[in-house]
């Protein structure tokens, strides 16, 4: 399994939660570093970016990924679509929630989405 983090830095304890919820070991983790610019168009610089995951075409529709989606709303939207488009699936994502009475603030997993199945049951009621 791969992660692909497009938010910030996974721990050790993010990775032993999702896999207790997968059953199935996080192989490699991608940190993606999310910076753009607000005033420049977002598809290019998503586009730029990609670009410099390391993975294949093939890569994009062989491998079991996992994604951690940006906090801002419309470039998270966006990278939905463009990795649909490059997987030929919605991949499953990590929701993170802060922590309840912990000090100084932290962020656990709070379930996997599964994007794909939200999707196909959708589709049954249209």
């Amino acid at each position: 399994m791969l992660l692909l983090n497009f938010s910030h830095p996974v721990t050790n304890a993010h990775l032993e939660q999702i896999a207790r919820m997968l059953g199935d070991q996080v192989i490699d983790v991608i940190h993606v570093p999310m910076h753009f610019d607000s005033i420049s168009a977002y598809q290019p610089q998503l586009e730029r970016l990609l670009a410099e995951v390391p993975l294949t075409a093939d890569a994009w529709q062989q491998e079991q990924i996992l994604i951690v989606l940006p906090s801002q709303n419309y470039i998270a939207a966006l990278l939905v679509a463009e990795l649909h488009g490059r997987m030929g699936y919605f991949a499953p994502v990590v929701r993170l929630r802060a922590a309840e009475n912990v000090l100084p603030p932290r962020f656990e997993v709070a379930e996997i989405l599964d994007l794909q199945s939200v999707r196909e049951c959708a589709r049954k009621t249209r």
